[in-house]
């Protein structure tokens, strides 16, 4: 994982899908009360480094506009998690129980594997993913 400079210990740990931050570039106020709460409640923040990859597929079909700098701000508030023997095991797992394509569960791994609490999407292709101690927020 690569943490950023303001890692906190002790502090709740968020995650966050590629969706999230598009949203948050085109000013979703449900997602924009979702940041404010990484910021109020002094949390962590993680991201899957395969959200870069979404970004940056997205800023070339020109569906977002500055993709780099949006990369680099997700960075410097997100620890960024790289898959590793961690996730894909845990990728796999979820992509065959709940029947999905494979690149929703590799982001939504990393989160996971790295002990976070809420994760907020903006589609609903994991409402089916139910543990107990982690909360999907579908935004």
């Amino acid at each position: 994982m690569m943490p950023c400079n303001h890692w906190r210990k002790d502090a709740l740990i968020l995650g966050f899908d590629t969706g999230f931050s598009v949203e948050l570039l085109q000013g979703n106020p449900r997602v924009l009360k979702a940041s404010e709460r990484l910021i109020e409640q002094e949390a962590n923040a993680i991201a899957s480094c395969l959200s870069f990859l979404e970004l940056q597929r997205f800023g070339l079909k020109s569906a977002i506009g500055q993709a780099d700098k949006l990369v680099e701000s997700i960075s410097q508030v997100c620890s960024i998690v790289w898959l590793d023997h961690n996730n894909l095991p845990m990728a796999a797992k979820l992509s065959r129980g709940l029947g999905i394509p494979s690149i929703d569960p590799l982001i939504f791994s990393g989160p996971l594997s790295r002990d976070a609490r809420i994760i907020y999407r903006t589609d609903g292709c994991l409402e089916q993913y139910n543990t107990k101690g982690i909360n999907i927020r579908n935004i």
